[in-house]
């Protein structure tokens, strides 16, 4: 097993709230927008170095949607920034008419995704997310796992053309990928060569792959760990090649089990070829609140989770 180390924690909106202003000193035509809550999502440096293309929408994330697909036509690059149960279910209908309809070249970027948004309860916590975006035509899907791969795509996707929804979180979680990586949206990381079970991970939970693959290392079990930080387009020749390696396969997300990565992985699979998978994920249900910790072990995705799934896909196989 592959050694990951690390020296700090930090949470991943900063990442984007740090490649974002970058990325405005990249390129002028850059504008964030934000619906009233530009500490959260870390859009300050941006806001104060480029306060002419800083707009502060109010909590009318609708709108925000709409400004984002016009201001497009005259060749900005909109960047959207809000929570991310207001940044796709409260405007599905604007998001899907307005930007993946018309193609339109607007980067959808979500904080406080999924159970470990801790505190604010069911109501904050979105779990279905990725499936709402994923299932737009166009659009891309993207789910960073550190704050420096989460800085990395947010300045991939101001060169990539077409609608992208870039999805971060709250919490502090460890720095283990390098500061000047070459992010390439599509293109799984290899997180570790393994031969007995595949295990594929996406956003918090590659770092709770990496604990699990150290645990299983123990019991005698070589895991391939793969990070899909892009689950659409989805990696499709890095999945096939590593599951017809070992024979089974773990999936790991922050998300509901129905239309995450799980979902994607089992239907490639089902028609290039068929392999047991178990699924770490969200079990059909709505979150609480608690600590992300908490929340983490309570609703089944915790370390302890995939070292039992890689077990039990593992008997599946023989």
């Amino acid at each position: 097993m592959k050694k990951y180390t690390y020296t700090e924690k930090k949470d991943t909106r900063s990442g984007f709230g740090a490649g974002l202003h970058e990325a405005g000193k990249r390129n002028e035509n850059v504008v964030a927008l934000c619906a009233d809550l530009k500490g959260s999502l870390k859009m300050d440096d941006f806001a104060n170095e480029f306060p002419d293309r800083y707009i502060q929408v109010g909590i009318a994330e609708a709108n925000m949607i709409g400004m984002a697909a016009g201001l497009t036509i005259g060749g900005k690059i909109p960047f959207t920034g809000t929570f991310a149960n207001f940044s796709t279910g409260r405007v599905y209908d604007q998001i899907r008419q307005s930007v993946a309809y018309s193609n339109k070249n607007v980067k959808i970027c979500a904080s406080h995704a999924g159970l470990t948004l801790g505190e604010d309860g069911a109501t904050h916590q979105i779990l279905e997310d990725i499936g709402l975006m994923k299932m737009l035509p166009g659009m891309t899907v993207i789910n960073p796992c550190d704050y420096n791969q989460t800085k990395a795509a947010t300045l991939a996707i101001l060169d990539y053309e077409g609608p992208v929804y870039l999805r971060f979180g709250r919490p502090s979680v460890p720095i283990f990928t390098p500061a000047d990586q070459d992010f390439q949206i599509g293109k799984a990381w290899m997180v570790n060569e393994g031969k007995d079970v595949t295990i594929i991970a996406t956003g918090h939970m590659v770092w709770k792959a990496i604990e699990a693959g150290e645990e299983l290392e123990k019991l005698g079990i070589d895991a391939e760990i793969i990070n899909i930080h892009t689950i659409k387009p989805l990696d499709e020749e890095a999945i096939l090649k590593s599951v017809q390696k070992t024979g089974c396969v773990v999936t790991a997300e922050e998300h509901n089990k129905f239309g995450g990565l799980g979902e994607s992985v089992a239907r490639l699979l089902s028609t290039q070829f068929p392999a047991p998978q178990e699924f770490v994920a969200v079990n059909d249900s709505f979150g609480e609140s608690g600590t992300p910790d908490e929340l983490m072990t309570k609703y089944g995705l915790d370390t302890v989770n995939i070292v039992e799934a890689a077990q039990a896909v593992l008997k599946r196989k023989k």
